[in-house]
């Protein structure tokens, strides 16, 4: 199982320590790095070549990247709804993210 476990660690991207705890590492990766790993381990799945624990692991590390791409374009959103607004709809500077400033 070890062998398989390397095996797709190498197929996904992931190192070792990634492998044994499916979450390691997703909290420091861009948006565009946890879509693209994502949109990898749902191929892999797809494809239906991975044993079933492999596949329960690259599930569990999907779910990690769903959530940190959920919460980069939740941040992005916040930012954006931030943009100010003239009288005539048009964009016209920024407010601070937080109320207080």
């Amino acid at each position: 199982m070890a062998d398989a476990t390397k095996a797709t660690s190498a197929r996904s991207g992931q190192t070792a320590s990634q492998a044994a705890s499916p979450a390691a590492g997703v909290d420091k990766l861009s948006f565009e790095q946890a879509l693209a790993e994502l949109e990898a381990i749902v191929g892999n799945l797809e494809r239906g070549s991975v044993p079933l624990e492999e596949s329960i692991i690259m599930y569990e590390r999907g779910e990690a990247l769903k959530a940190r791409c959920d919460a980069l374009l939740k941040a992005a959103e916040a930012r954006v709804e931030t943009i100010t607004r003239d009288a005539d709809g048009r964009p016209a500077g920024t407010a601070p993210l937080d109320a207080d400033g």
